[in-house]
């Protein structure tokens, strides 16, 4: 399995090639009125409306200040259609081996056990899996 990397404050993420679509800089969003606090807006992509949902207060984690540069955005496909994923920074596309997959440690919070499958083990951390249906 092939998982594309990428960076959320100091969590190293990954998620399923396969599900992702494409990864672009940051695009100029337009706000939401009552959306929920994770949308931090909609995105024009080529003429496709998304929703750009910030994995900074999915996961509850601290805001992104001024001088962080702005965020990228990983392009997923969901069973609702695709979704634009704000990080802090991509990665490499990784090669992980299925039977090396170890389950949700139930020391995660709460919001991260929601969205993360596993937990793979790399040479110099841990990358916690996405599951992209459970994202937004």
């Amino acid at each position: 399995m092939k998982y594309c990397t990428f960076y959320v404050d100091d969590l190293y993420l990954g998620i399923e090639v396969t599900e992702v679509v494409e990864v672009i800089r940051y695009q100029e969003m337009t706000r939401v009125p009552l959306a929920p606090e994770v949308v931090s807006g909609m995105i024009n992509l080529r003429g496709q409306i998304l929703c750009a949902i910030d994995l900074r207060r999915r996961l509850e984690l601290a805001e992104r200040t001024e001088e962080d540069r702005l965020p990228d955005n990983v392009v997923i496909q969901t069973g609702d259609g695709p979704l634009s994923l704000l990080v802090d920074a991509v990665g490499d596309v990784v090669e992980v081996d299925a039977d090396e997959v170890e389950p949700t440690p139930y020391s995660l919070k709460p919001a991260h056990r929601d969205i993360i499958h596993g937990v793979y083990k790399t040479r110099d951390d841990l990358m916690l899996l996405l599951d992209a249906g459970r994202v937004a």
